[in-house]
């Protein structure tokens, strides 16, 4: 009896371990992790939306947004997102340098010990270089 009853404890601490390590990934998915917002004029704020869809079984809440720096603005709902739906988190990115960049935005979803990460890059451009290229490819059009 005692063999039986310690049985049934591992197998009841190797199912909630086995639970907890579910990934938030598996529960929202997002139809794209990464973007790429190619070449942007400095000072001009530019911003993407990364769309998720709730593919769990019951609500999910996204508990945060983090960004690497302090140049890129994260929004995320605030309410809880319904299965089966969908919903948006915007990357907002300012830049005050002229150069490339690679940031990244932690989404910590409620109930899952394993955050997502989302990729913003680009290429920021001075006034006078970004109307540069804007003329290169104007004629490139043409």
């Amino acid at each position: 009896m005692k063999k039986i009853l310690l049985a049934l404890c591992a197998f009841a601490l190797t199912t909630a371990a086995v639970a907890q390590q579910i990934k938030a990934d598996e529960a929202v998915k997002f139809a794209q992790s990464k973007h790429d917002f190619g070449k942007i004029k400095q000072g001009v704020p530019v911003t993407y939306d990364f769309e998720f869809l709730n593919l769990s079984g019951k609500p999910v809440v996204i508990e945060s947004a983090t960004a690497s720096c302090g140049c890129t603005t994260p929004t995320w709902p605030k309410t809880p997102v319904a299965k089966n739906k969908k919903d948006k988190i915007s990357a907002g990115f300012n830049a005050a340098a002229p150069g490339p960049f690679d940031k990244t935005i932690t989404v910590k979803v409620a109930g899952y010990d394993q955050p997502i990460e989302l990729r913003i890059n680009g290429e920021v451009l001075s006034v006078a270089d970004y109307a540069k290229y804007e003329a290169t490819k104007s004629k490139k059009n043409s």
